[in-house]
């Protein structure tokens, strides 16, 4: 028996707007029991205080449970991204992992989309931030690539993981426990989680080794990064939610994946180069033929440490009224829609460890028919 990988876009007017989702369901386009994993962009600020993202996990998860029972939600990763700056989108990914039933004819394709998803213990607060934290990441990766039937980290394309973040009760449980932290500041514990995170991405793929990684480096030493990593953290969990998306030849169907590392927010040459790898030539933006073969666009976008676009200055990490990463999610986000000719962009802010200084690593994910 094997298996075969749907993957749907679908647009959300609010972050408990699930009426398209309901009717994906209703009309069987999506099968509530294959799904293992839903991406989201919801309209907040995205930062430690952007609710949106359990509002919208709840509402999700309330629709499912109709489905599905209560029970099994725990099984799907709900990773909700907050920000939609500019001209994205809200919207959701849904990622189904359907079996398929006796022998199969021939495939054409010697591989195609493979999907796994896992969830990590809870992760004591002491350790956001820290070795630790990378190297339970690294653990859950290698668990997600089993579940989905990867056999060589060079097949994996992309790595999703949901992290948690420090809020001042979290930080004072550690403290009555003699404990400290890696940052007391809880809008910076996010930037620390989501590199501790990808750091262990990077661990998983044989990217950087263990010894590579120790407290004193995550989050500040940018000449280390993983290339397919995408790390997101939110308020809404304590643990992690890990999917790893690749190729395999236990998998069947149409759907390929492969993914580029952006050198900058404007770099998106490698995002065509990849296209090309997956059979479509964009010398311009996609026509709107070409277009439909895209199933999703997942991107991260980091404002440069060195406050310089290719020599020109940025004033994204000195303006004391918008974070940085709401404006690189726009800046990136602005840049891809104009290659890829839609705005329903999986696009997240906060690339600590995920790619070069202000780049970042892309993924795309295509119909070969």
């Amino acid at each position: 028996m094997s298996r075969q990988a749907y993957v749907t876009r679908i647009p959300a007017s609010a972050p408990d707007d699930t009426s398209a989702l309901e009717d994906a369901i209703s009309s069987g386009k999506i099968d509530a029991h294959a799904i293992v994993a839903i991406l989201g962009k919801t309209e907040g600020n995205g930062c430690v205080n952007d609710f949106t993202r359990a509002f919208a996990v709840r509402a999700v998860g309330d629709v499912l449970a109709t489905h599905i029972g209560r029970e099994r939600l725990s099984s799907i990763a709900m990773v909700m991204s907050g920000g939609t700056e500019g001209g994205l989108s809200p919207h959701w990914i849904v990622f189904e992992a359907r079996e398929l039933p006796g022998e199969q004819p021939g495939s054409p394709y010697n591989a195609a989309l493979a999907l796994g998803r896992v969830r990590t213990p809870d992760l004591d607060g002491e350790h956001l931030g820290r070795r630790a934290q990378a190297l339970m990441v690294a653990q859950g990766v290698r668990d997600a690539m089993k579940d989905a039937g990867i056999l060589h980290p060079e097949d994996v394309h992309y790595v999703q993981v949901k992290c948690p973040l420090l809020t001042s009760a979290r930080i004072e449980a550690v403290e009555r426990r003699n404990q400290t932290t890696a940052v007391r500041d809880t809008l910076k514990s996010m930037s620390y989680s989501r590199a501790a995170s990808a750091l262990g991405v990077a661990v998983a793929l044989g990217e950087l080794r263990p010894d590579d990684i120790n407290d004193s480096m995550i989050a500040t030493d940018v000449s280390r990064f993983a290339t397919r990593a995408a790390t997101s953290a939110g308020v809404e969990l304590l643990d992690h939610e890990i999917m790893v998306a690749g190729m395999s030849a236990q998998w069947s169907g149409p759907l390929a994946i492969d993914h580029a590392v952006m050198r900058d927010s404007i770099d998106i040459e490698p995002a065509r180069e990849a296209l090309a790898r997956l059979g479509i030539v964009a010398t311009g933006q996609l026509s709107p033929l070409i277009r439909s073969r895209v199933a999703a666009v997942l991107a991260k976008a980091e404002a440069s440490q060195s406050g310089r676009i290719r020599g020109n200055r940025h004033v994204m990490l000195d303006d004391s009224d918008i974070s940085s990463t709401r404006h690189a999610r726009s800046f990136a986000g602005g840049a891809l829609a104009g290659l890829f000719g839609f705005t329903d962009l999986f696009v997240s802010g906060g690339a600590e460890h995920q790619g070069p200084d202000g780049g970042g690593p892309i993924a795309i994910i295509v119909s070969r028919d």
